[in-house]
């Protein structure tokens, strides 16, 4: 079970997925060159072979990168699995070399560097359904 969160492109000035139109549709982040050039020079760990859906492995967790096939790329879901909130730094990285927000899918909202939102409860829930949080 992994924690999802969204690279979406918002305006700046935009601190709540609730403060947006209804209707808002987002830039997509590039070209899908642009982007897989822009992943492999942020995170230059990242395997790329399938650029459709690229992996980044860190010390205790692991990121899976769904790029997608589109021309241009859209968004970015990023699966995160494992335990550390050090995990944050490279999402927040690349979502700032696309000039992306980071969207919690769990939370149902932005989050920003430093923050966890989601990922806690995303954690808490995971170990209920495998019977770790007993």
């Amino acid at each position: 079970m992994s924690w999802d969160v969204l690279l979406v492109r918002l305006p700046g000035e935009v601190t709540s997925v609730s403060r947006t139109a209804h209707d808002y549709v987002p830039a997509p982040l590039g070209s899908r060159h642009d982007v897989l050039a822009t992943v492999a020079r942020v995170l230059p760990e990242a395997d790329l072979s399938d650029p459709a859906w690229g992996v980044l492995s860190g010390p205790t967790w692991s990121i899976e990168l769904s790029i997608g096939a589109d021309d241009p790329v859209e968004s970015m879901m990023l699966h995160i699995r494992g335990a550390g909130d050090d995990v944050l730094t490279p999402v927040f990285e690349l979502a700032g070399a696309l000039g992306c927000k980071v969207f919690d899918c769990s939370a149902g909202d932005l989050i920003t560097p430093g923050g966890v939102s989601g990922r806690h409860g995303s954690r808490r829930f995971r170990d209920q359904v495998v019977g770790e949080g007993r």
